[in-house]
């Protein structure tokens, strides 16, 4: 019943009036949820959906790279609101991802050792017998929780402690602005997703249009989880 609420408040959210506290510092702020969401985007250009929007050497450490990157994002608008809870929320949130952003990076490494290349398309091929989570599921766990942390998902919501920052990093934000950083952090969830089922749970050697459903289908119930 409620699967195009998301949608409906999106254009509610869009049709509204932009506003900006006038002590704010108006470039940041208004970049910053610009910055996130195409960040967020960019991510997904290297993904193996069997084959990639861009084909690049070190895929899995771009996707890494830009993931970090989204912390200038956060930085910049709780510096630009110029409001001490957004800038107490974004510290917290800069914190949280710098830190688990260690462990993924370490995950990772590990994972592409055993696939023997940085691609995601190199994926398919070590796991076309075999799912790489089958022996190796401690790191899938770990890489998972992190995962969860990364994009602020419970347990890991302290980003946005009602009780404590009212909103986070992005009270000040309104309207579209607002949306834009809603949109970015479900693009981001999606993507940590989508490279979890792509590192140890890849559908391997299949039709083009089975292996998009397949993969599809396993982020689907990892985001739900």
């Amino acid at each position: 019943m409620g699967t195009l609420q998301p949608i409906a408040d999106a254009l509610k959210l869009f049709s509204k009036e932009p506003t900006r506290p006038l002590t704010s510092s108006p470039m940041l702020f208004l970049t910053a949820p610009t910055m996130a969401l195409t960040l967020a985007l960019m991510m997904w250009t290297p993904m193996a959906m069997p084959t990639p929007m861009i084909n690049i050497n070190f895929a899995l450490l771009f996707i890494l790279a830009l993931s970090s990157m989204a912390v200038y994002s956060i930085l910049w608008s709780g510096w630009a609101s110029n409001s001490k809870y957004a800038m107490l929320g974004a510290m917290r949130a800069i914190a949280q991802t710098i830190s688990y952003e260690v462990t993924l990076a370490i995950i990772l490494l590990a994972t592409i050792l055993t696939a023997g290349n940085f691609t995601t398309q190199t994926l398919i091929t070590t796991q076309e017998h075999m799912w790489t989570a089958v022996f190796t599921w401690p790191l899938m766990m770990m890489w998972f929780i992190s995962t969860l942390a990364e994009t602020n998902r419970a347990p890991f919501d302290l980003t946005e402690g009602e009780s404590e920052l009212v909103s986070g990093f992005n009270v000040e934000y309104a309207a579209g602005q607002f949306a834009l950083f809603f949109l970015a952090e479900y693009s981001n969830i999606l993507v940590m997703n989508t490279l979890t089922s792509l590192l140890f749970l890849n559908p391997g050697h299949m039709q083009p249009e089975m292996f998009t459903i397949n993969l599809l289908t396993k982020t689907a119930m990892l985001t739900s989880i």
